[in-house]
């Protein structure tokens, strides 16, 4: 019979999950003002492609995609801290100039024949990054005490993935020659070197630090 006065450990004993997460409340809230604010750019961004880009199946998935974005975008004004000191309008905004700069280089074209360097700002530099970014946190926030953000995560991640599958189909089927593969490169090593200055969606250390090795 089970002593009622001997003390409970916190868990069962298959439950292993660690109480504390690696973000203070302050880093959390950065990072989560950082996500709404990429996904609401990404969203105008889509949004306004809509009626220029020429290709008709390209216009209907990017109409699609654009409202993704815009939900993602309140489920992370959700997560955010709800405190006099931390205003989530002004916790909404992006990690550093670089970033900034990425974005206003990845909707620079303009043009109807630009459909290609359009997609391969969002689909193929982008959205991976996104990716990358949710994936990191996800992995890094307290299972116990954030659980409603990791939830917000995984509806997040199911979308992204749908979108980054549909960008990927979408520019394999524009991409026909050999120029236009040369084009599809040049545009994405362009945009992946801006990333690689703002360190991420997040700035630097948006996926951690490689060599901060845990202590044992």
């Amino acid at each position: 019979m089970a002593d009622p006065k001997k003390p409970r450990a916190a868990f069962a004993p298959w439950d292993r999950r660690q109480l504390p997460g690696s973000f203070d409340v302050e880093e959390s809230a950065r990072r989560v003002g950082n996500y709404k604010w990429i996904e609401m750019r990404l969203f105008e961004v889509l949004g306004g492609w809509v009626a220029t880009v020429p290709e008709l199946d390209v216009k209907m998935r990017l109409g699609s995609h654009c409202y993704h974005h815009a939900w993602h975008a309140e489920l992370w004004h959700k997560r955010l801290p709800e405190l006099r000191e931390m205003n989530p309008e002004r916790l909404t905004e992006p990690p550093n100039d670089e970033m900034v700069a990425f974005v206003d280089a990845m909707t620079e074209p303009e043009a109807a024949e630009q459909t290609i360097e359009k997609l391969v700002g969002v689909y193929r530099v982008l959205i991976p990054h996104k990716i990358a970014a949710y994936t990191y946190h996800r992995n890094n926030t307290s299972e116990i005490t954030d659980a409603p953000t990791i939830r917000s995560i995984d509806f997040i991640l199911q979308d992204e993935y749908a979108d980054w599958r549909d960008g990927e189909m979408m520019l394999q089927s524009i991409i026909t020659t050999p120029e236009e593969v040369d084009r599809a490169a040049a545009r994405q090593a362009e945009l992946e070197k801006l990333m690689v200055k703002a360190g991420g969606i997040t700035g630097p250390g948006t996926i951690g630090d490689p060599y901060d090795i845990p202590e044992q």
